[in-house]
């Protein structure tokens, strides 16, 4: 069992009524900025301020489907996982009302917490073997920054979106975001914590893939 799975994926099948799979989608291309310091080993992705900017090295954008959302029959459930004295992933998108679990899978103690505005909480110091597994509902759209009061250096972000559409895009900007309902409506990128790339319009048709670059 894969208990590192990537936490949107979990999401996909979760948060998202039956009705939209297989139906629109949307793809194409953000202009990320430039990496901010040397090359990361393993391209190992982590959390650089600069000038009051938090942002991923090297970067990633969130593109995400903005409009009127139903909220999901089932609360999302998400994961940020602590192994290597990291977090597992280091930038995540969910959806607001989100349950975001924290495993720690090293031999060691991790103590979470953040002083964001739109979500302020701090799990103490817990072990591997914690149970239940320490988690937290993210009900207000934001940014949130998470760190371990006791590895300094752990960092990791939480965009938490009021829609149920958003995809983490790889390292050279390309996204594909599927499972649309059809429409018109608005997609935007994130970039950093002061960055959000104008939205652009989007038709949305079944059985369509529309094509939308943040250059």
């Amino acid at each position: 069992m894969n208990l590192l799975r990537p936490a949107r994926l979990v999401l996909a099948w979760s948060a998202l009524p039956a009705f939209v799979f297989a139906q629109a989608a949307v793809e194409g291309r953000v202009t990320l900025p430039a990496t901010r310091a040397a090359p990361v080993v393993n391209k190992r992705y982590e959390i650089v301020t600069k000038g009051g900017v938090l942002s991923t090295n090297p970067p990633l954008a969130v593109v995400y489907l903005e409009g009127t959302f139903s909220p999901p029959p089932v609360p999302p459930l998400a994961q940020v996982a602590q192994k290597d004295l990291a977090f597992i992933p280091t930038l995540l998108p969910v959806q607001v009302g989100t349950r975001v679990e924290f495993p720690n899978f090293d031999d060691t103690y991790h103590n979470i917490f953040s002083f964001s505005p739109a979500k302020r909480f701090d799990l103490g110091r817990y072990r591997s073997d914690e149970k239940p597994v320490p988690s937290v509902v993210f009900d207000e759209a934001g940014l949130v920054t998470l760190r371990c009061d006791i590895h300094e250096h752990m960092r990791a972000l939480i965009l938490v979106l009021p829609t149920p559409y958003f995809v983490v895009t790889d390292a050279d900007g390309r996204y594909r975001l599927g499972g649309l309902p059809p429409g018109r409506y608005t997609v935007a990128a994130w970039l950093d914590s002061k960055t959000t790339a104008p939205s652009r319009p989007v038709d949305l048709q079944n059985g369509v893939t529309a094509h939308v670059d943040f250059p």
